[in-house]
């Protein structure tokens, strides 16, 4: 959400096609991340070690550990600000408090009663459907962004694609998708409704991202200003008048943040576990998974102290999409090297059609990243 602020305030509608965009990229990943845990009944992270070996299987755990805490730290940050925003006080106090909550959720939850407060918490975020009508944008500009792909080679609107494509395609995403599937074992003729779970999921997800973009580009866009802080994100909402704009922002700003920290907290927990063989899971206690636990609750700590360095939540959220953009194509090419691996998934291969589709998926990612660092060395004086 917050990714797409920036985005918005930056280059207006000009990546609203993108976003639209990410619904079929979306959908191929997590087809192939469903696929891969209910036919293999292994995480990626299991699946990679079982099938690549123990240097493919760090590979990938260092990948995602390095965005988890980055975009942990990023989240926490922002929840504190979100709950200043609605309470009137200073947010720096608030992120070893939110951490804290977060952390009673899942040390203290089982994984069904987890994943029932984040379907909720996600409610929060429609309110965005009804921000991008009240801002009253060009439609006509609208339109044309949404319908005609067009990327400026400028520094803004590069960071602004490998941001997209890092916080909807982000690691801990798939990677949480294959968990699901072993914490909630289907059997293979249940693998249609688990695919049309991720097809809705996508697609809902896509719409929100198109909104909020869309919002902030009619009001921080159009009036060019540029977005640290919670609260300069909150004009984003200004359209909705006075203290509800504010108020507004805060509670989707909120429920981001309740929703993103658990999942990439566990997901960096499942990986950590995944690859050295510990006992893990939502499902165990904290005394049948201790260091499972252990890893949820060091990536909580690393995270508030990066979250404490000052730097503002917005941007921070920005940041971390735009390190899980690079980092991400590792983990998408082993994900579609996992789906053909039949010694893995079994005797139905998964189809050759989905997996070109990730193919392309990975190798555009991957050239947005290297573009985007070599736009950055231009930038750096010499």
């Amino acid at each position: 959400m917050a990714t797409l602020v920036v985005v918005g305030a930056s280059t207006m509608f000009g990546l609203a096609w993108l976003t639209l965009l990410m619904m079929p990229a979306l959908v191929v990943v997590q087809v192939l991340a469903t696929r891969v845990g209910v036919l293999s009944g292994r995480d990626l992270q299991r699946a990679v070690r079982d099938g690549y070996g123990a240097v493919a299987s760090v590979l990938l755990l260092v990948s995602i550990l390095v965005v988890n805490v980055v975009t942990i730290a990023a989240d926490v940050a922002a929840g504190a600000a979100a709950i200043g925003l609605l309470v009137g006080a200073d947010s720096r106090w608030l992120v070893p408090a939110f951490a804290a909550g977060v952390l009673a959720l899942l040390l203290f939850g089982k994984y069904d009663e987890v994943e029932r407060v984040l379907k909720l918490v996600m409610l929060g975020l429609l309110a965005y459907g009804a921000a991008a009508v009240l801002a009253r944008p060009d439609w006509l500009a609208v339109a044309r962004g949404s319908l005609v792909p067009s990327v400026p080679f400028t520094s803004a609107h590069v960071a602004g694609v490998l941001a997209i494509l890092g916080t909807t395609l982000t690691s801990y995403m798939y990677v949480w998708q294959t968990v699901e599937q072993v914490e909630e074992p289907r059997s293979r003729e249940q693998l249609r409704f688990r695919e049309f779970d991720a097809l809705v999921g996508a697609g809902l997800a896509a719409v929100i991202f198109w909104c909020i973009l869309v919002a902030s580009g009619a009001t921080l866009g159009r009036h060019h200003q540029h977005v640290d802080t919670a609260e300069q994100a909150a004009q984003a909402l200004g359209p909705l008048a006075g203290p509800l704009a504010g108020a507004m922002f805060a509670g989707g700003l909120l429920a981001s943040a309740i929703i993103a920290v658990p999942v990439i907290a566990s997901s960096g927990g499942y990986v950590t576990a995944s690859a050295f063989g510990w006992p893990r899971g939502l499902s165990r206690t904290p005394r049948q998974a201790p260091r499972f636990y252990a890893v949820v609750v060091a990536q909580a700590l690393v995270g508030v102290a990066l979250a404490a360095t000052g730097i503002g939540p917005i941007r921070l959220l920005f940041v971390a999409s735009l390190v899980g953009g690079i980092a991400t194509p590792l983990g998408l090419v082993l994900l579609v090297l996992a789906a053909g691996n039949p010694a893995l998934v079994g005797p139905t291969r998964i189809h050759l059609g989905l997996r070109v589709a990730g193919w392309v998926i990975a190798v555009l990612v991957a050239a947005v990243g290297v573009i985007f660092l070599a736009q950055q060395v231009r930038l750096v004086p010499r």
